[in-house]
């Protein structure tokens, strides 16, 4: 056996406009490639406190406890779970998606005492059905995910808020594609726990899960009656870190660090407002391009995210082929189905650095070529001539 024979890593050039990883921003890629230095190094926590200002600031809150967790998004939603549930705790989980389903799952296997209240794939839950829920569960925490990933719904916060506060409850919002492509305001709606990634609008490798507790979820967890069931998820422990004290919990990934950093940077730089409008003119491109091939949206309509599309796939049109040519041929990722739309959507992903004019435009020609050789009849060269239309409109 021949060792140390390994060749170089030479990753091929990828578009990427599937539902995360995200394109990432070149400043994030330099910004990580900067040396490293240690976990406790006064220049790395004072870059800890200048990115856990940016990262209330992009939440929209004053919540001191605000961190990123070292881990992907999906660590983020065990730690918000893990920490504000106690075995026997009723929970209160939405499930339309393959991500309102993961949720349920994490709190079950925290012991929770987990009711599904659920929508077909693609709609979002009402005000009075969460009321109904509510009065009928009287649980502690109430989870919700606001941009479902697997459909391409875009969750109403708000009056969803309103009604779990008018109870005892906690309001546990998932925030993973959501963060930086549309405005999530924490403080405003009153959200206890929320949780994000890196990878989605934030431009960033995936490795880190943004995430802030309330001070009234602060609370629960510091009179839990149980320890928290996972050591390295504890908030004990970790505002420990976080805190002014800076007491040694794990080793950072620091370099992950720098990159989100960078991230929050290049957002701030760009200002909320126009970061928020840019998503929601490339989807509006994207979407008059996809109408002029015949192709229609999946999610609830009024309630499609700007950064994530999903779509149906065009009868006769082959799913997996398609999706298998755009990424040989040209480069472009996109995302398959899951769950109950399996086979029959694909996930256009607009979000960060990837939600840019040049990549709906390169996509919409790709895909214009690859329908026409399976006999997929439009006119040709309509789904640029569309969104190119919408962008002249806004020039």
């Amino acid at each position: 056996m021949v060792m140390g024979n390994a060749p170089p890593l030479n990753p091929p050039v990828r578009t990427l406009m599937g539902p995360g990883p995200s394109d990432v921003h070149p400043r994030v890629l330099q910004a990580m490639s900067k040396g490293t230095i240690g976990h406790l190094d006064p220049y790395y926590l004072q870059v800890m406190d200048r990115m856990q200002q940016m990262l209330r600031d992009l939440f929209r809150t004053q919540n001191r406890m605000t961190l990123a967790i070292s881990a992907t998004g999906s660590a983020g939603m065990e730690a918000t779970v893990v920490n504000l549930v106690e075995p026997g705790d009723p929970v209160l989980v939405c499930v339309n998606g393959v991500f309102g389903m993961r949720m349920a799952d994490v709190a079950t296997r925290a012991g929770a005492v987990v009711t599904q209240i659920q929508r077909p794939w693609g709609q979002v839950f009402t005000a009075d059905e969460m009321h109904q829920a509510i009065e009928r569960v009287k649980p502690k925490v109430v989870g919700i995910v606001m941009a479902e990933t697997s459909t391409g719904a875009w969750q109403p916060i708000e009056e969803i808020a309103r009604v779990v506060h008018q109870t005892d409850a906690l309001l546990l919002v998932d925030a993973v594609t959501a963060l930086g492509g549309i405005p999530v305001e924490v403080d405003a709606w009153q959200v206890d726990a929320i949780y994000a990634g890196t990878q989605k609008c934030l431009s960033c490798p995936p490795g880190l899960a943004p995430v802030s507790f309330s001070d009234r979820a602060l609370e629960v967890i510091f009179q839990r009656k149980t320890k928290v069931q996972s050591w390295y998820l504890d908030i004990h422990l970790l505002a420990n870190y976080w805190g002014t004290d800076r007491v040694y919990h794990h080793t950072a990934p620091i370099n992950m660090t720098y990159g989100l950093y960078e991230a929050l940077r290049v957002i701030f730089d760009e200002g909320l407002e126009a970061c928020f409008a840019r998503h929601v003119q490339n989807h509006r491109a994207l979407r008059a391009g996809l109408e002029a091939l015949g192709i229609g949206y999946a999610a609830q309509e009024g309630h499609q995210l700007p950064m994530l599309n999903a779509v149906w796939i065009p009868d006769g049109v082959d799913d997996a082929g398609t999706r298998s040519a755009l990424l040989q041929r040209f480069g472009i990722e996109i995302g398959a189905g899951l769950g109950d739309f399996k086979g029959k959507v694909w996930r256009i992903g607009l979000m960060g650095y990837a939600s840019r004019a040049a990549n709906v435009l390169f996509f919409l020609s790709a895909l214009e070529q690859l329908l026409a050789e399976q006999g997929h009849r439009f006119q040709h060269g309509s789904s640029v001539a569309a969104a190119n239309a919408v962008y002249a409109a806004s020039a």
